[in-house]
């Protein structure tokens, strides 16, 4: 039997995907859409810089500065099918739900959908994200 070369999409790959469906579907609030630079080996100097200017660890993906359905706004936070938060996203996710944030692990393109049709439209049901 021949083994399956089709390697699973990366975390980043599926975000691309996820932002350039957005992009594309939602032009007008686009801007309120946005990633957060927290992930990725860095340099030490550069690590600093960044950490002296605000960045997190465990903060969320991705942003949409829309207030809807009773939440402040939308935080995705995007995983492979196996992939597992850290416990600092807990931690920034226990602190963003409790001021009404809606905070959403996404694992595919099709629930990003699904939610962000949700979210902004209420066209779908709310997907169920594990």
């Amino acid at each position: 039997m021949k083994k399956d070369s089709t390697k699973p999409m990366t975390e980043s790959q599926m975000q691309k995907y996820c932002v350039a469906w957005f992009r594309h579907r939602y032009e007008s609030i686009e801007p309120l859409f946005f990633s957060v630079a927290n992930g990725g080996a860095r340099n030490v100097w550069t690590a600093k810089i960044m950490k002296d200017e605000g960045v997190r660890p465990g903060v969320a993906d991705l942003i949409l500065l829309i207030p809807r359905h009773g939440f402040a706004g939308l935080l995705v936070e995007m995983k492979t099918p196996d992939g597992k938060q850290s416990d600092s996203q807990k931690t920034f996710e226990r602190l963003a739900t409790q001021y009404h944030y809606k905070y959403v692990v996404v694992r595919d393109l099709t629930t990003f959908q699904q939610l962000m049709m949700w979210y902004i439209e209420d066209k779908a049901e709310e997907p169920i994200c594990i």
